[in-house]
């Protein structure tokens, strides 16, 4: 193996970050949650805490960033006019640029979970332990899980896993299951990319809005704010105008009644009339729902 020979010690540089060159190919990447974080990590310190590496290309006139590439964005979108940088002048072989650039990303080394979670106790601040970008729930599982198997490398990235508490599996389930049943049986929908983006922001709203860390939780909030508004889910099959159903197939009754549940009280009289009906044959008794019908018509008189 040859030898390398040593770069000059790069010299610090102020300027506007818009000008610098990001990578087209670039292997460290951020979730959006994490960058979201950053980006207000940015704003609330009114500067970069740590500098990209940049590569004076002088010969194509480009300043690009070989390590630091998030940072840069991120201090973009939090409006920073100028940001810091480690910048290298001496001609530098593709090969070499790729060497940097893998070298930054690699050797970061390793958190401790027993130190690190002992660190984040000492934060008493919700705003501080926010700043992190860590939370209760992923240092709990610091302690149960080898550190080396939460590396995004072992992830299957086209599957997404969100984990509830056991009171609130059942809710969310319900959730999902109202906002499906609004389509036909035969119907799929699905979402188109340009529909990412949002989920990730209303995650992120909820997260802002309540204090949350965990993403499962700030979904939880999405849902609750779901049921309060499960009755404009009619919209799906019903045309208000004309009165009229907008399409064939079944409709929920939570988009009909607007709530999923009834008072105990009501279920047990309507329930008490519908068996009336299917005993004296007024309805069949595997269409009970019926009843309804019966009740429209008569209101209708």
């Amino acid at each position: 193996m040859g030898k390398t020979s040593q770069l000059a010690p790069p010299q610090m540089v102020q300027g506007d970050p818009r000008t610098l060159t990001l990578l087209d190919v670039n292997a460290r990447y951020l979730p959006h949650e994490q960058f979201r974080q950053l980006v207000a990590n940015i704003k609330r310190d009114g500067h970069l805490t740590s500098t990209p590496l940049v590569w004076n290309d002088a010969g194509n006139g480009r300043l690009i960033v070989l390590s630091g590439n998030h940072r840069t964005l991120a201090a973009i979108e939090a409006g920073l006019p100028q940001i810091w940088w480690m910048q290298i002048d001496e001609p530098l072989p593709r090969q070499r640029q790729i060497a940097l650039q893998l070298s930054h990303n690699a050797i970061v080394g390793q958190d401790d979970p027993a130190i690190l979670k002992e660190l984040y106790d000492e934060l008493e601040s919700v705003e501080w332990r926010q700043y992190t970008g860590l939370d209760d729930k992923s240092l709990d599982l610091l302690e149960k899980v080898d550190v080396a198997s939460l590396g995004e490398d072992n992830l299957d990235f086209a599957s997404v896993q969100l984990v509830f508490l056991p009171d609130e599996l059942q809710r969310a389930e319900a959730a999902f299951d109202a906002a499906r049943s609004t389509a036909a049986a035969d119907q799929r929908w699905v979402a188109g990319l340009e529909q990412y983006e949002p989920v990730l922001d209303a995650l992120e709203t909820s997260r802002a809005a309540y204090k949350i860390g965990n993403s499962a939780t700030a979904l939880g909030v999405i849902l609750t704010v779901f049921e309060r508004h499960l009755g404009e889910l009619a919209e799906g099959w019903f045309d208000a105008v004309s009165g009229e159903p907008s399409r064939a197939g079944t409709a929920p009754l939570e988009t009909v009644f607007g709530v999923r549940d009834v008072p105990v009280e009501t279920a047990a009289a309507m329930r008490a009339a519908i068996d009336r009906m299917v005993q004296d044959g007024t309805v069949p008794v595997d269409e009970p729902w019926r009843a309804l019908e019966i009740l429209i018509g008569g209101l209708a008189v």
